[in-house]
């Protein structure tokens, strides 16, 4: 995806679900969900076996979640992707986005093809940083 394209979803999307987020602050779903709480996120951990992580109500899946979704941030090993994906779809997510070092082309090809935005390969808080959002107002 171009740089522009990314931009412009830090910029319009607000909430993100973060699958796979870690309650440890030493794991990078962690460190990468607080700094998107820092820079005002809705920041909504998705992770069976918590309750909460970073102060935020902790759900199971997508689907248990009572708000809607802008982007679903994954933090899951590829072969868990093609499940998260169909979960995206089901709930109506804008974005999809697979964190660095995690590629499904099939599952992005579904999600294109449901009018889901995929980006793949690529740290959201690396991307927001290059972006020159960080900082900035948190309207």
């Amino acid at each position: 995806m171009e740089p522009e394209k990314i931009c412009r979803i830090l910029q319009q999307y607000r909430t993100v679900a973060v699958v796979g987020l870690s309650p440890k602050p030493d794991r990078d779903s962690h460190r990468v969900a607080r700094f998107l709480k820092e820079q005002g996120f809705r920041v909504i951990p998705v992770n069976p076996g918590q309750k909460e992580i970073l102060g935020e109500q902790c759900y199971a899946g997508l689907a248990d979640i009572p708000e809607s979704v802008e982007i679903v941030d994954v933090f899951r090993r590829s072969e868990a992707i093609p499940d998260v994906a169909e979960e995206a779809i089901r709930i109506g997510a804008k974005v999809f986005w697979m964190q660095l070092g995690i590629r499904e082309e099939e599952s992005a090809r579904r999600l294109a093809g449901a009018g889901i935005e995929v980006v793949m390969d690529r740290c959201i808080k690396i991307e927001y940083i290059r972006c020159g959002l960080s900082g900035r107002s948190k309207e």
